[in-house]
């Protein structure tokens, strides 16, 4: 399924919402998003469409009769997914409840599941996942193993530096320097392509503590997830230079289920249109960074 619309994601603009996100407050914790569809939604929570149909035997119809979902989503990822006080939280968690409700699937009844960057393929391979909803970037590789339904967002690689470090001002300055990153993530190998000494871990969280103690100097992924630990993190770090790659973020399913993949991306296009899609950054991301709208779907 292609959307004819350009995607009206800029990564020059992004950066700047980026850096600028690092002076805001806030955690960029929230849950919520608009309604989707028929059905009542609040500010909590997306619609929920009552009792939809679908053809038989598709993995919609066997969700739906279920009633339930399994997601895999980051835990300790501030405004996309994060597990706080009152359950999952962020942009992808939103999305998730938005594909959720046009299932007929109540946010109470997804069971969330933690997805770090190298489970996630295992995890939906292995069907302990319906869908990953995770900052997955779409890449080449991957689509040799799952499928994607998206993009429904567009981020860019950045570096996450200590707020008094002023050496550090491109990629370029990283070459031959220890940096940490996630093991089996995008963002790993485009550092060890740059040259950078690669330093890995299983969470972004955990690269914080060695930039604090200077065994590494900067940490590297996709500029929201940065512009969230810096926000989490006030004062002590900050976005150095501007973003040097595109990150189309998708939604990881079983592969060869098409008719789950168009289900999920006319579901997406849906959210653009009917206002869904906004009201899941707004109360997330958006508390943040600026609002851009969503990308041209093209999986």
């Amino acid at each position: 399924m292609k959307r004819s619309r350009l995607s009206l994601i800029a990564l020059a603009g992004a950066a700047a919402l980026v850096l600028s996100a690092c002076s805001s407050s806030g955690d960029g914790a929230g849950s919520g998003s608009g309604g989707t569809g028929s059905g009542g939604g609040d500010d909590a929570n997306p619609a929920v469409v009552s009792n939809p149909s679908f053809e038989a035997g598709t993995t919609m119809e066997k969700l739906s009769k279920a009633g339930k979902i399994t997601v895999g989503v980051k835990f300790d990822q501030p405004l996309f997914g994060e597990k706080g006080l009152k359950g999952e939280e962020g942009f992808d968690v939103e999305i998730a409840k938005i594909i959720a409700g046009q299932l007929g699937i109540a946010a109470d009844k997804i069971d969330w599941k933690e997805a770090v960057s190298a489970n996630r393929e295992p995890f939906i391979e292995n069907g302990e996942v319906d869908i990953i909803v995770a900052t997955y970037t779409i890449n080449d590789k991957r689509k040799e193993v799952i499928d994607f339904a998206g993009p429904y967002y567009i981020a860019g690689q950045s570096l996450l530096v200590k707020a008094d470090n002023n050496e550090i001002k491109s990629e370029k300055d990283i070459v031959g320097k220890p940096v940490c990153s996630v093991t089996g993530s995008t963002p790993a190998e485009n550092l060890a392509k740059l040259g950078a000494e690669t330093v890995l871990t299983d969470t972004y969280s955990n690269c914080l503590e060695p930039l604090r103690s200077g065994k590494v100097v900067a940490v590297s992924t996709d500029n929201v997830i940065l512009a969230g630990l810096a926000a989490k993190n006030e004062g002590e770090f900050k976005l150095a230079g501007d973003l040097f790659t595109e990150e189309p973020y998708g939604i990881g399913l079983k592969k060869g289920d098409t008719a789950f993949k168009d289900f999920i991306n006319k579901t997406l296009e849906d959210s653009y249109t009917d206002g869904a899609y906004k009201k899941a950054w707004d109360k997330t991301a958006g508390t943040i960074l600026k609002f851009v709208d969503g990308p041209a779907i093209t999986e």
